[in-house]
């Protein structure tokens, strides 16, 4: 009886010590990654390890680029609706929604191209292997996921069939 007692006991403490731990590595965890939640440049900082200058230059660069980003994302939704009008209550693709569909894809070239010269820049602006290891990253998104930049860029949540 004593023994299972001891081990009860024993599973009793080992228990709240391992759900304190967890607890509070958890709110530790959570702090760190939400005391700026505002700041969706942050990840760029501890993933790069960036300093308060190369921080404050990318930041510049950043604020600069977004307003041609929203720019080129508005023009696709624009021409994502012209297109969703030309293709509607059709059974056949006309004209008219082939050449939208070719307006698309040039402004989502444009965009592409736009987003990597963006990122060329950034990428200088970082310690050089640092820098070669984000353009490769965002070379693979931006090819690879472009369509769900688009997406959120636009506002246009949802409306997308998912693949």
């Amino acid at each position: 009886m004593n023994r299972s007692l001891v081990i009860l006991l024993s599973t009793l403490v080992l228990g709240t010590a391992v759900f304190a731990g967890a607890y509070f590595i958890s709110q530790r965890t959570a702090v760190m990654c939400c005391s700026n939640p505002t700041d969706d440049l942050s990840w760029l900082r501890n993933e790069f390890h960036l300093s308060d200058a190369d921080m404050a230059h990318i930041r510049r660069l950043h604020e600069g680029y977004m307003p041609q980003c929203a720019e080129m994302c508005a023009k696709i939704a624009q021409k994502k609706s012209e297109l969703e009008v030309a293709l509607e209550n059709n059974t056949n693709i006309t004209a008219d929604a082939k050449t939208k569909l070719v307006e698309l894809g040039e402004l989502r070239a444009q965009c592409q191209a736009q987003m990597l010269q963006h990122f060329v820049t950034v990428s200088q602006a970082m310690p050089p292997e640092q820098g070669q290891r984000y353009l490769d990253e965002m070379k693979r998104i931006t090819l690879g996921f472009h369509e769900q930049t688009e997406q959120t860029m636009s506002g246009d949540i949802g409306h997308e069939q998912q693949h």
